[in-house]
């Protein structure tokens, strides 16, 4: 039962988006507090950079086919899913929410849960580091572009060259700093992740909160109700369904192994919340984004859900195929 519960962040989210609701911020401590966001989001970029090893990714683009197919299906397949849901009527599924659907398909996939899982369930752990992280690095230059393609192509505005300049500026800018400077502080910041947690999960609840109040205050709570949240829940559990199944049988076709396929399957089918809500505070800078980040914030918690239960399967799997060999093994002659 606990895995279906949310998890700790998942819970400061939701305390975030009630704050937000009951006292928003406006005025001139909005203002101020929109500077400290964003200085709170260059740091957790910077320390994105900092911890990624250069030894990683030398490794790991050595799998370059498996690499592939994970990028293809976040950002080719998910956009495509994302495009297909744009025929279910505005009347069932409100246009601003499905706008949020389709931001949510465009963005690179998780970091830390990605690696997290494909580590419980026996995968290849260092291919994820790296396909994750890679995911993370060309998400910046692509979900920019995407969303100015997919956009225009439904009607709702086109290619903002300000927004990707604006990415560069305060996403990869600091990212790239960090790399600069990783050879010196890597070791140091991977030995405190518990200490500098605060920093990534601050930040990632600082723009929630922003999003949020600008979203109360335009009446985000009178123009949606609890029918359009649950067709939100339903669209975003029959986006990670399909990719779920497509990665994890399709890897199988492709001839990967058993450790390759449940890295394809974890990394392909995560959307990154930590770089998704930057994102779109950048992308979508004076609208009020609380409508396009809440089907991100709601896929966050279904992913955690559904692939802790598939990582558990997973396990469970190999621990019985380990003891089923240690069994023929002793049955064997010597």
């Amino acid at each position: 039962m606990r895995r279906f519960l949310p998890d700790n962040f998942t819970s400061l989210l939701v305390c975030a988006v009630i704050l937000a609701s009951l006292f928003p911020a406006s005025g001139t401590f909005a203002d101020y507090f929109g500077i400290a966001t964003d200085l709170a989001i260059a740091a957790l970029f910077f320390l994105h950079g900092a911890r990624l090893s250069r030894d990683v990714v030398i490794a790991g683009l050595l799998h370059w086919r498996l690499h592939l197919v994970i990028l293809l299906t976040t950002f080719g397949i998910f956009p495509l899913l994302g495009l297909a849901l744009g025929f279910i009527p505005d009347a069932i599924l409100p246009q601003p929410l499905y706008l949020g659907i389709l931001f949510l398909c465009v963005l690179p996939s998780t970091v830390q849960s990605s690696i997290a899982f494909t580590s419980m369930a026996g995968g290849n752990v260092p291919a994820a580091i790296c396909s994750a992280s890679a995911s993370n690095i060309f998400g910046m230059f692509l979900t920019p572009l995407l969303v100015g393609l997919l956009f225009s192509v439904g009607g709702h505005g086109g290619f903002s060259l300000d927004a990707l300049q604006q990415i560069l500026l305060q996403l990869l800018a600091p990212f790239i700093a960090g790399q600069i400077l990783q050879p010196w502080i890597g070791d140091w910041i991977r030995a405190r992740r518990q200490i500098l947690m605060p920093v990534d999960r601050g930040s990632i609840l600082m723009v929630v909160y922003l999003a949020f109040s600008t979203a109360v205050v335009e009446g985000l709570w009178h123009t949606f109700s609890i029918a359009d949240i649950g067709v939100v829940i339903v669209a975003d559990t029959f986006l990670l369904g399909i990719v779920l199944l497509l990665t994890m049988f399709g890897s199988r076709r492709l001839g990967f192994g058993k450790a390759d396929e449940i890295t394809i399957t974890f990394c392909g089918s995560k959307k990154s919340l930590a770089s998704g809500v930057p994102m779109a505070n950048v992308i979508f800078a004076g609208q009020s984004i609380g409508a396009i980040v809440l089907p991100l914030m709601l896929f966050h918690q279904i992913q955690l859900m559904v692939c802790s239960v598939i990582a558990q399967k997973y396990a469970a799997a190999a621990a019985r195929r380990a003891t089923e060999q240690q069994i023929k093994d002793a049955a064997s002659p010597a």
